[in-house]
């Protein structure tokens, strides 16, 4: 009788529970379809009463117009794309090699300095924009991709990430490539940065996805139209027009579309890092 009360209660709260799940995700998709919906209507259904959900007829116009209108678009998409790559690129690299670093290597104040590197994690990071924007300028750096890139080469947290997803890699894997005669950077290479794939995935979709989404550092670093980044010109959408809605809302819908491949392409390497992180010591 116990074990079938037991049983009950279990199938009413993971009932409960993927009720929740699926109010919330619902919650969460009506902006987003709200935002694709919009950009297909018509401009004078925008702001209909009752609300159409479905576009009737749906056009394709909104598109057209943000590619090929006043503003340079196809080239804010490119800015975008090639910076999130490379700082996507360089912060995976240099954040697994620091996190390896102050994983399993041994050297004087070690621990200090990764404590200290911690800290940093307090300070917002609108405290570092003037300190930033005078380094950009002291190295005739702005409104160039280097202003873009080099600032979010590595992170705090990606260090961190990675540092505690290394750990879990045994020591005796990495003695015995020693034995082998294998140099330091051949064990990062070819030992630790492939056991590492699931954390480094991690890390890279953040990274990337931060970097996408950026607007306060590509705005204050960028002054002409040939380096302005996606959401800058999804901003100057607003700026050039009486608020079309309807362009903001299409240069929106193809600003997510990136960063929703990115995910769908490296679920499972995500999936498995998080997983993986949640036992690690």
């Amino acid at each position: 009788m116990g074990s079938s009360h037991t049983q009950v209660l279990r199938v009413i709260g993971r009932t409960a529970l993927y009720l929740g799940l699926i109010a919330s995700s619902i919650v969460m998709l009506v902006p987003f379809y709200w935002m694709v919906s919009t950009s297909f209507k018509p401009e004078a259904d925008v702001f209909a009463s009752p609300p159409k959900w479905i576009p009737h007829p749906a056009t394709l116009v909104h598109y057209v117009e943000v590619w090929t209108g006043g503003l340079p678009f196809a080239r804010f998409f490119f800015n975008s794309v090639f910076v999130a790559a490379m700082t996507t690129l360089v912060s995976a690299f240099f954040s697994t090699l620091a996190g390896y670093a102050f994983a399993k290597l041994k050297f004087p104040g070690r621990d200090p300095i990764f404590f200290v590197l911690l800290l940093t994690l307090m300070v917002p990071f609108q405290v570092n924009l003037i300190p930033l924007y005078k380094l950009m300028d002291i190295f005739k750096w702005l409104d160039t991709y280097w202003a873009l890139i080099v600032p979010g080469a590595t992170s705090v947290f990606g260090i961190y990430l990675m540092r505690q997803y290394i750990l879990s890699i045994p020591d005796e894997l990495l003695d015995s490539a020693r034995v082998d005669g294998c140099s330091e950077f051949g064990i990062f290479w070819r030992i630790v940065a492939h056991l590492s794939l699931p954390g480094i995935a991690t890390l890279a979709i953040f990274t990337f996805v931060g970097s996408w989404t950026n607007f306060l550092w590509p705005m204050i670093v960028t002054s002409s139209m040939e380096m302005r980044t996606l959401p800058v010109g999804i901003a100057l959408l607003q700026a050039y027009h009486t608020v079309s809605w309807t362009q903001t809302m299409a240069g929106s819908t193809i600003a997510a579309m990136p960063m929703m491949l990115v995910f769908l392409l490296m679920q499972q390497q995500f999936i498995e890092g998080l997983t993986a992180g949640a036992v690690k010591q």
